[in-house]
């Protein structure tokens, strides 16, 4: 039976992607650049970090100062422009009726990701989260996600990671639980379930819970 689902935020549970590529543009648009847009999600769907990193170094920016206009794009695009994916609210309400719980492992912080919750309404259906600020190395190391297993008892075998990257079903993998990958995006880790749509992994969630 899965009655806990750990969450990716960014690109997983919300819709960002857009926002970060209208803000990468407006970034790399003050310093006089620009950038093939499949290019640019293609180095972000690793992580922004890497994505601001390598496009500073392909234009020979100022990392600090690349980051600093991304940042201040970003932050202008509100996060009524963020929306949670459709069927979203309906996979973490469903966790909650039947005792289960939601769970975030981040790396926005924490703040970012409160606004996106409180904007959308989501944050009743979530027990906990870890960000950004929280002492644990990035995905796809597991640390994070054993530290959230530790602190709540979790049955790693009732446990679903859900990501759209490859570092979070690594990192789920290595914490010895079971991984949904969502998006369209081709993938090179193996996770136990991909799906393009939250209805798919709804429908999952009941034929798999059914058979206990």
């Amino acid at each position: 039976m899965i009655k806990y689902l750990i969450w990716d935020a960014g690109g997983t549970l919300f819709d960002t992607y857009p926002a970060v590529m209208e803000a990468c543009r407006v970034a790399l648009r003050d310093f006089g650049k620009e950038a093939p847009p499949e290019h640019v999600m293609a180095l972000f769907k690793r992580s922004t970090s890497f994505g601001l990193r390598t496009l500073a170094d392909e234009f020979s920016i100022d990392q600090d100062a690349f980051r600093q206009h991304f940042e201040r794009a970003y932050d202008n695009i509100g996060a009524q422009y963020q929306p949670p994916f459709p069927g979203v609210e309906q996979v973490c309400r469903y966790m909650c009726e039947i005792g289960g719980r939601n769970f975030i492992v981040t790396h926005r912080v924490k703040a970012s990701l409160e606004v996106l919750l409180e904007t959308h309404s989501l944050m009743r259906y979530f027990a906990d989260y870890i960000g950004k600020e929280d002492p644990y190395p990035r995905k796809p190391d597991p640390e994070s996600l054993n530290v959230l297993i530790a602190r709540y008892a979790l049955d790693r075998n009732q446990c679903l990671l859900i990501g759209d990257r490859d570092l979070d079903i690594v990192a789920g993998r290595r914490a010895g639980i079971r991984t949904c990958f969502f998006g369209s995006e081709p993938h090179e880790a193996q996770p136990d379930l991909a799906i393009t749509d939250y209805a798919t992994l709804y429908d999952w969630l009941l034929a798999e819970n059914a058979r206990q």
